[in-house]
């Protein structure tokens, strides 16, 4: 019934994260994506130190793809890969992973600004290669992970525009947050959950460029939806083409609520079927050529 856009796992879970395991494993994944329908998805990789205990190979997430085809691998390259310079040769690392069956780049989780020249030419050599990126927006460079940008995402439309056949897939609670005005700064690294009366950056984001698409994964992505579902409904139908179901599972018990929330607003005839079913997994299945 669904294709997860965004997963993360590991053969080895490795040091656990406030107490807790901190990646599920392959096998513990698949009982989760048998309980609630999942027939594939994207595992990407976490390889900046802002994000990962321990960063994770390419190579791992290739291996557990070929062992399961359950699995889709993306790759990740850190920007500050091979010279920590903005004038690195990503692309012929990225050619690499390319031909060995990655479908995409992610998650970008490097605490850097969006403008930063190295990560600009991360996104240069993405385009060059025909690799969709998925980013994690941050609220502040220091103390997070993720690409940094302002109130209403002045940094992310810049680079929309410098690359315009780049597919660019959205995420994080200061992406998802600007779904209306924000009422406060601190409120856009949080779970706004008023109702949408005036529209934000993203949809105004998503109608100028439409290499923008929205990874609706984890808390935030099911939370853009929830805070007012009758504006949900309109926006899941405006921008049908351009949204993914995602999970964002990490550790074994997170919580995936995207799935009963779709669910429900089908059910409820809010949306329709055929809304519900390019969100849930045709996609996905188009944008990775599956």
């Amino acid at each position: 019934m669904f294709i997860d856009i965004h997963v993360h796992t590991r053969s080895m879970p490795g040091a656990s994260r406030g107490g807790k395991q901190p990646y599920a494993t392959p096998t513990q994944l698949i009982e989760r994506y048998d309980a609630i329908e999942v027939e594939r998805a994207v595992i990407l990789p976490g390889v900046s130190p802002e994000c990962s205990l321990q960063p994770q190979s390419n190579e791992e997430v290739l291996a557990i793809s070929r062992e399961n085809d359950r699995f889709i691998p993306f790759c990740n390259v850190d920007p500050r890969a091979v010279a920590n310079s903005p004038t690195a040769d990503l692309g012929h690392v990225l050619r690499h992973y390319k031909e060995q069956g990655a479908k995409g780049l992610g998650e970008i989780t490097a605490n850097l600004p969006f403008l930063d020249p190295m990560v600009q030419n991360l996104f240069r050599h993405c385009q060059e290669v025909g690799f969709p990126v998925t980013f994690h927006i941050a609220p502040a460079v220091g103390g997070y992970y993720g690409l940094h940008d302002d109130p209403g995402l002045p940094q992310l439309e810049l680079t929309l525009k410098r690359y315009p056949d780049l597919i660019f897939l959205g995420h994080s609670q200061p992406f998802w947050a600007e779904m209306a005005p924000l009422p406060t700064v601190g409120a856009r690294d949080g779970y706004p959950d008023t109702p949408i009366t005036t529209e934000g950056a993203i949809p105004r984001l998503m109608r100028r460029y439409p290499n923008l698409c929205g990874d609706l994964s984890a808390n935030s992505g099911r939370n853009a939806l929830a805070r007012d579902m009758a504006y949900a409904a309109k926006f899941l139908t405006e921008f049908q083409d351009r949204l993914f179901f995602g999970t964002d599972i990490c550790a074994p018990d997170t919580p995936t609520g995207l799935v009963d929330l779709l669910l429900e607003l089908r059910g409820s005839g809010a949306i329709s079927e055929a809304v519900f079913q390019k969100v849930a997994r045709e996609n996905a299945i188009r944008l990775l050529g599956l």
